[in-house]
């Protein structure tokens, strides 16, 4: 059956998700929902469109959701990126900025598609054993409601917590003797969640104490990224040590997150099903992720160093192909990331600028 309705591939997509993460990938199922979705959003989305035609790209011509143009992250700052009238905006969610202070901006009229992706995984990789007592080193959705980190903790302590969760940063800040209190005497399982400069600052408050914890058995960690710029850096292996040693959590029991507010759908590590560590990010079925070269964009072979796009159906009422800013390899599982673009600009921001520069030129 041929989608065109936006409800109609959005109840594709749902019935997707609410299958569960660990479904094997149906390839003629995603080609058939994302070719559905690209048509969609090409009609739609004047800034999608202008870019779309700037690749060459336009319905008809496309024979594989590979051909969807890239959105570099960058766009999201420059052009509004929405398959509905502004007015019907029910959620926007803005990017953490740059040191030029740009933020990007991602607009939903409806959060439907973006809970239930976020809660499939989430609770698949942090919280197979719900309920679970959250304990968040972030602010909440009404403090911070422009965030997608804080939507995304909030929603997930509603459904796999024990009561709505202990958000501990407020606008006034946070006090760690506050957070280590209240972790000192849990005696149940914790999910102790937050960003990789928030575990610094705690970790660094609890040496100032000379103190260490022993979290109950059954504690999980969850860090993802966001610290670069607001506290002293760590590598990834380094902090995961750091957490282990100061808060008594074994190492299989931290689990690192990667996301991005332009995408619906999150990305996680397997550590704690598994047993042990493992930093291959895993893809849920309704998403794909590939590594391509920075100068051409085609994909590079399994195991080498690329540009990161993920193709993410949960992403309906903006754009599905986003272009990051991350090195990466796909391996098998998923995919590792490398580190951050430097000092270059892939094609497709070249490509995605002179698009909305016409456009505003136009205008």
């Amino acid at each position: 059956m041929k989608l065109e309705r936006r409800d109609q591939i959005e109840a594709e997509i749902l019935q997707w998700i609410s299958e569960g993460v660990a479904g094997p990938p149906d390839e003629e199922r995603f080609e058939h929902l994302a070719v559905a979705l690209f048509e969609l959003q090409f009609r739609e989305n004047a800034a999608f469109r202008s870019i779309s035609e700037a690749f060459g790209c336009s319905p008809g011509k496309l024979t594989s959701w590979r051909e969807i143009p890239p959105i570099p992250t960058g766009a999201f700052k420059e052009a509004r990126l929405a398959c509905f009238p502004a007015e019907q905006t029910r959620q926007v969610f803005l990017t953490s900025g740059s040191t030029l202070g740009a933020r990007g901006r991602l607009e939903l009229d409806t959060t439907e598609l973006y809970e239930a992706s976020l809660l499939a995984t989430l609770g698949h990789y942090l919280c197979p054993d719900a309920p679970i007592e959250f304990a968040v080193l972030a602010p909440d959705s009404a403090q911070a409601p422009d965030s997608s980190l804080s939507f995304m903790f909030d929603r997930a302590a509603r459904r796999f917590g024990r009561g709505p969760g202990r958000f501990y940063l407020t606008p006034e800040g946070w006090s760690p003797g506050r957070v280590i209190a209240d972790l000192a005497e849990a005696s149940d399982p914790q999910l102790v969640a937050g960003t990789a400069f928030a575990f610094v600052h705690l970790i660094d408050a609890l040496a100032e104490r000379g103190q260490t914890l022993r979290l109950p058995a059954g504690t999980r960690v969850m860090e993802t990224g966001g610290f670069k710029g607001r506290s002293r850096e760590l590598e990834r292996e380094e902090l995961h040590r750091a957490i282990a040693q100061s808060l008594g959590v074994p190492l299989h029991r931290i689990v690192n997150q990667y996301g991005m507010c332009e995408l619906g759908s999150q990305f996680y590590e397997d550590s704690l099903r598994l047993g042990h560590n493992s930093n291959i990010k895993h893809v849920p079925p309704w998403v794909r992720t590939r590594a391509v070269s920075m100068e051409t964009l085609e994909d590079v072979e399994d195991g080498e160093p690329g540009v990161l796009i993920h193709c993410d159906l949960a992403n309906t009422g903006s754009v599905t192909t986003v272009q990051t800013s991350d090195l990466g390899r796909i391996v098998e599982g998923g995919f590792e990331i490398l580190g951050r673009i430097e000092g270059a600009e892939a094609r497709g921001c070249s490509i995605a600028a002179d698009a909305l520069l016409g456009e505003a030129r136009a205008r």
